[in-house]
């Protein structure tokens, strides 16, 4: 079983802006995350991506239905991450920022 080309193409333009540093636009404009920063503290870029994952809805045909929600979402956390007086609305529930393992099975070459 393998993702749906719709969830790989999710992931590739979430990955894509987010290294650019256009995610979220205009709401992370300003806000310079793609720096030195992630050298320094890259955990946020784990829970960013975290957040746009857990939040990651399909429909019956594998196809993503909420694409602009979860990039939001992670825009926000990023936002809230450097700008303390910044505030998610909603706010965030735990389940959105779990990290969950990778299996076992993913390590054999």
């Amino acid at each position: 079983m393998k993702v749906s080309i719709y969830v790989r193409g999710a992931v590739r333009q979430f990955s894509f802006w987010f290294v650019h540093g256009t995610l979220g636009y205009p709401l992370l404009e300003g806000i310079d995350y793609t720096g030195e920063i992630m050298k320094e503290e890259s955990s946020f870029a784990e829970q960013a991506f975290a957040i746009f994952m857990n939040n990651l809805e399909l429909d019956d045909d594998g196809c993503v239905i909420n694409y602009k929600y979860c990039e939001n979402r992670a825009a926000q956390y990023i936002r809230s991450y450097f700008d303390s007086s910044y505030k998610a609305t909603p706010p965030f529930e735990i389940w959105e920022g779990e990290l969950h393992p990778v299996s076992k099975k993913s390590y054999q070459i």
